[in-house]
């Protein structure tokens, strides 16, 4: 096959400011990390809890590995599935107040596994319009009538089912990844159950910073596992750590095992990450000062950035978006903040619609009020 055309391709998306680089960086993750030997300050990590670094959780990473070794060596079903990931698996199931847990080694696979494994042709899969990727490519794998509802949309999405053939499964993020603002979890309980229709949410943004023992969108809206039957949640965000997990009722784990492929084709996570992850899962629900401390930080910013004109998004988790539109502003903007000192990514098409590309803002509880100050500064410098 000649690949003569990807030079043009590649081409085109600069031309557009669509081209994506990698920044490489020499420093564990926090709100300060180095870049080309300088000192940056972070603000587009998804580290919410800065528990990425945390002693704790590097310490329970060391015991284990000096106990189970670096790679896992199998996929679960084989001889890859330690006690520490059992143990963690159990542990989740009493977090999220379920059954049972699965553990996945990304939350792209996660997303994948569960929904092509529980639909599928002749069936009937709904989205959010501003799904994660992963969730969309979940329902396009699986083979099932894939349709979109209008973001946030409840009616449209009621009105959508209407048309739907087979078992149906409605899918959404808990806390939208670009926008930040929160799916409509009562609303859309009611839809399916009026539907008789299946629920998943994906709350990967959701959990540790939401609720009181940081359970997520789950948490906050006070529901159940008959709520929301179908619970995924990633490590690589508040937890600080990497993998995934889906968690249910016991025949709904069950089934995944024996059916979902990217459970039962892919190496599992190394024991020592579910290791540490059970240490940070331990710090997620006690140190409540940190969901505390980001609810201060993010007040702190929009209040500032209200007063310097800029265009904020309408959320209230650590996620906070400013509006740029096109996206040579965003990224002129990004790159005008990271000469200033500041790490903060332009999101461009095809993650965003046309249109909205924007710059996004992350915080996390080891950011101080001197760094939003800071950030707040040169933004003022900036757009002056």
């Amino acid at each position: 096959m000649p690949f003569s055309h990807l030079n043009d391709s590649l081409k085109l998306l600069s031309e557009k400011n669509l081209y994506r680089s990698r920044r490489v960086i020499d420093s564990a993750q926090g709100t300060e990390i180095i870049i080309d030997g300088k000192k940056i300050l972070n603000f587009c990590s998804n580290d919410y809890l800065g528990l990425a670094n945390h002693p704790q959780v590097i310490a329970a990473f060391k015991q284990a590995v000096d106990k189970y070794g670096v790679g896992s060596g199998s996929a679960h079903l084989i001889c890859g599935h330690s006690t520490a990931h059992h143990a963690l698996e159990e542990e989740l199931a009493a977090f999220t107040q379920r059954e049972r847990a699965l553990l996945f080694s990304t939350g792209y696979m996660a997303n994948m596994g569960v929904i092509s494994a529980l639909v599928g042709k002749g069936d009937s899969v709904l989205e959010d319009k501003l799904n994660h990727a992963s969730l969309l490519d979940g329902g396009l794998l699986s083979g099932a009538t894939f349709k979109r509802y209008l973001h946030g949309d409840d009616e449209n999405l009621d009105l959508k089912l209407k048309t739907c053939t087979g078992k149906t499964l409605i899918v959404s993020d808990g806390v939208f990844s670009m926008d930040g603002d929160l799916a409509p979890l009562p609303e859309l309980i009611t839809v399916a159950n009026q539907q008789q229709a299946g629920l998943m949410i994906d709350d990967a943004h959701g959990f540790g910073v939401l609720g009181k023992t940081g359970g997520g969108v789950v948490e906050y809206f006070a529901c159940n596992q008959n709520d929301v039957p179908i619970l995924v949640g990633t490590f690589g965000k508040s937890f600080g750590t990497a993998g995934a997990f889906v968690a249910g009722s016991e025949e709904l784990i069950e089934f995944l095992i024996q059916k979902s492929r990217p459970f039962i084709y892919t190496t599992a996570m190394p024991a020592a990450i579910a290791q540490a992850t059970r240490a940070s899962l331990e710090l997620v629900i006690k140190e409540n000062w940190r969901r505390e401390k980001l609810t201060a930080l993010v007040q702190q910013f929009r209040q500032g950035a209200t007063q310097l004109g800029l265009k904020l998004m309408d959320s209230q988790t650590p996620i906070q978006p400013i509006m740029c539109g096109d996206s040579q502003q965003a990224v002129q903007l990004s790159q005008n903040l990271f000469q200033q000192g500041f790490l903060v990514s332009a999101i461009r098409p095809p993650t965003v619609p046309q249109g909205k590309a924007r710059l996004r803002f992350t915080f996390s509880a080891n950011h101080t009020d001197a760094d939003v100050v800071l950030l707040l500064q040169a933004l003022e410098k900036i757009i002056s």
